[in-house]
């Protein structure tokens, strides 16, 4: 998420009273997740696990609950609690807005698209020309659609990222602050769920093809000319990478990299990058020739053990 301007690091700090390292004017651009940071990005990180990680990464400013030597051409935000401030900061930057009819006054529909009955478009939505809404859809606050797509009936794009912090009271969600973008000539089909980002975008590229009651988890990047068949569930922080076919059923765990033209088989399980240009199955996946030659020999074990009686 950037912000509308540069702000100085006093200022940001005063937003979510926390203390500072560094000059009062260093510049703040914006704030994202560690995959996604930026020069001029504030990163959160509550857990000394992850505090090497998160001072070494793009971002500029660091969010944590410890004073830390600061990197060089880096400067800190000392809180209590990062995890709340960082929500503290999206909710001063990207309030929750109240809509007031069906299809936002401040959405932007380009010519010739079409928006069945009981749609809801949020507020500051884009959509391109030439599309198709089908009934009861619904559109969150900032989603971005291209152009040609069809978004068929029952579908939700941007609903909240599944992020949250276990407390001793329960769990604290993370707000989610990005958007979902859809590129030109996509097609997403019923009842689907599309997830935004946390402070980036989950992002559904030029040409792919979605099939019905898919999830797509939020940050999730998948590239142009995907097809993705029913019940598949893909988590957040995934990257598809261009020409992936996966067929129904399958599972993707969070956090890695599917790289072109890969296909996936029914029902399997991805709990790792794979590699492009061939083929997967089972759980967890492996080449699907290696998964029907061990599927094979599981077979031959009885007629082994009664060879042995």
């Amino acid at each position: 998420m950037k912000f509308p301007r540069v702000y100085g690091l006093e200022e940001i700090a005063m937003i979510i009273g926390s203390e500072f390292v560094g000059a009062s004017d260093f510049g703040v651009h914006g704030m994202n997740e560690i995959h996604v940071v930026e020069p001029g990005d504030i990163v959160f990180v509550d857990h000394p696990k992850y505090y090497d990680k998160a001072l070494q990464s793009a971002a500029t400013i660091v969010l944590i609950n410890k004073k830390v030597d600061c990197p060089d051409g880096k400067a800190l935000l000392i809180s209590d609690d990062p995890f709340r401030d960082f929500n503290k900061l999206t909710n001063y930057f990207l309030p929750f807005e109240k809509s007031v009819s069906s299809i936002s006054p401040s959405a932007t529909i380009g010519e010739g698209t079409v928006i069945q009955p009981n749609s809801f478009v949020g507020n500051h939505v884009v959509i391109g020309k030439n599309c198709i809404i089908h009934s009861n859809v619904s559109i969150y606050d900032h989603t971005i659609i291209g152009n040609n797509v069809t978004v068929h009936a029952g579908t939700v794009l941007g609903a909240n990222a599944f992020y949250y912090k276990k407390r001793p009271e329960g769990f604290d969600r993370l707000i989610s602050g990005g958007r979902v973008v859809l590129e030109d000539n996509v097609d997403i089909g019923a009842s689907c769920t599309i997830d935004r980002g946390v402070t980036a975008d989950t992002t559904i590229g030029a040409g792919s093809k979605i099939d019905n009651q898919v999830h797509i988890g939020h940050d999730t990047v998948i590239g142009k000319k995907c097809l993705i068949a029913a019940q598949t569930g893909i988590a957040g922080c995934v990257v598809i990478e261009d020409e992936v076919t996966i067929w129904g059923q399958v599972g993707v765990k969070s956090g890695i990299t599917i790289k072109s033209k890969a296909e996936l088989f029914a029902q399997s399980g991805i709990s790792k990058t794979l590699e492009g240009g061939k083929q997967y199955f089972g759980t967890p996946a492996v080449e699907a020739r290696e998964a029907m030659k061990q599927m094979a020999s599981i077979r031959q074990i009885p007629s082994i053990i009664d060879k042995l009686k």
